[in-house]
């Protein structure tokens, strides 16, 4: 493998300007050089950009459960060898493993198995993507907005029982989906908060003073938004209305052309803007793999075309890959590759506490990059330094 790598004549997307024609290099896994002009240090492998091509902070998904015949719940070191191996193809560089609600077993399972997992990821750094940690989504929400959730396994917060998971992650919990209607005097609220772990709204029944409160009291990040949440009425704003007006809260938005209508993608760009949203998949194994019938949480989903569905006809995560959801947002929102950048990278790496590493072209930096087509084609992923998805090659063997 290469330890360093010349991209040149691309337009570099920074959090302040997008630099036209530029040249960034990488260097043992991290950018080392950005600049208009060429640098005088050699690089072992020079990628020059014929056309209009946009480079980007590698993606950053923090909800998605599986893909590729793969799910975090497998509990097992191949699934999620499988969805780290698959997901640069999409432009994911890193992620958050996301859990279901299950019984606790199964749970703590899932959570020790990525605690032990972990270690490979992170020599497999440069090969694949890199799992930053987990998502808990579930049990600890509410049984009128279950969505695909098994209801039978939610419960209220429960302090000890979650302890216990934690210990069992290696403390890799980063961010917890949970109602705040159900958290008594907003206890389990406060140790979230104590252990640095994101407290995130999500499968709540909640009105919009509720959620105001939980904000009040260090809840930031909401989970899907629209999705499994009361839903906005004039007169009661609810969860979603909530979710859109507060300044606070970073949303999660899905942007498949399903889980939200195009119109209300459009509504959550106007009232949140490209600093409070977090593009996600929330995918779940059927991804990559076509129509059919698989396993999600101990349920039955069948694929039809784009949708993934329990019997009952609810959406049962997605199958939505993170480059799909681009072009997908660029289309709704007219928005461009510097709004991007940050709903799928720098705020998700802002919201982690990773912004030092992740989430922005600057120098000292992880090189996780992303190189798009101003078409929206993603056409390479780099992971640390190492072009790990190549749509067509460019390369040459220049040297400057």
């Amino acid at each position: 493998m290469s330890s360093s790598l010349l991209l040149s004549n691309i337009h570099i997307v920074t959090k302040t300007e997008i630099i036209e024609r530029g040249f960034v290099g990488l260097r043992d896994g991290k950018i080392d050089y950005i600049s208009t002009s060429p640098p005088t240090g050699n690089y072992e492998k020079v990628y020059i950009s014929r056309e209009n091509f946009y480079l980007l902070p590698g993606m950053i998904d923090i909800h998605i459960h599986g893909g590729y015949g793969a799910d975090m719940m497998d509990a097992t070191p191949e699934a999620m060898n499988t969805l780290a191996d698959h997901l640069p193809s999409e432009g994911t560089t890193s992620f958050l493993a996301t859990t279901i609600t299950q019984n606790h077993q199964e749970i703590e399972h899932a959570l020790k198995n990525v605690a032990l997992w972990k270690p490979d990821n992170e020599k497999q750094a440069g090969s694949q993507a890199q799992c930053l940690g987990i998502h808990l989504e579930g049990p600890f929400i509410s049984k009128d907005k279950a969505g695909a959730q098994p209801a039978q396994w939610i419960k209220q917060p429960d302090l000890p029982l979650f302890e216990k998971w934690l210990h069992a992650s290696e403390q890799l919990i980063q961010i917890v989906t949970f109602a705040p209607e159900e958290d008594t005097d907003f206890a389990f609220l406060s140790m979230l908060q104590e252990k640095n772990i994101i407290p995130s709204i999500g499968h709540t029944n909640a009105d919009h003073a509720m959620i105001e409160r939980a904000a009040k009291h260090g809840a930031r990040h909401v989970t899907h938004l629209y999705n499994a949440m009361s839903s906005f009425q004039h007169r009661e704003p609810s969860a979603a209305g909530a979710a859109l007006t507060n300044e606070k809260l970073f949303t999660e938005l899905i942007t498949d052309g399903i889980h939200s209508h195009p119109l209300s993608v459009k509504l959550a760009y106007l009232a949140k803007g490209s600093e409070r949203l977090i593009m996600i998949t929330d995918s779940m194994r059927a991804k990559g793999l076509g129509e059919g019938t698989y396993e999600f949480g101990g349920q039955t989903v069948t694929v039809r075309g784009e949708q993934a569905l329990l019997a009952d006809g609810t959406l049962a995560g997605s199958i939505l890959r993170m480059k799909d959801g681009v072009k997908q947002m660029r289309q709704v929102t007219h928005c461009g590759w510097t709004e991007i950048a940050k709903m799928t990278s720098t705020n998700a790496a802002s919201q982690l506490g990773l912004e030092d590493q992740l989430g922005s072209i600057e120098v000292g930096k992880l090189a996780d990059l992303v190189i798009w087509d101003d078409s929206g084609e993603l056409m390479m992923t780099i992971c640390r330094g190492q072009i790990v998805f190549e749509k067509r090659r460019q390369m040459t063997d220049e040297h400057h």
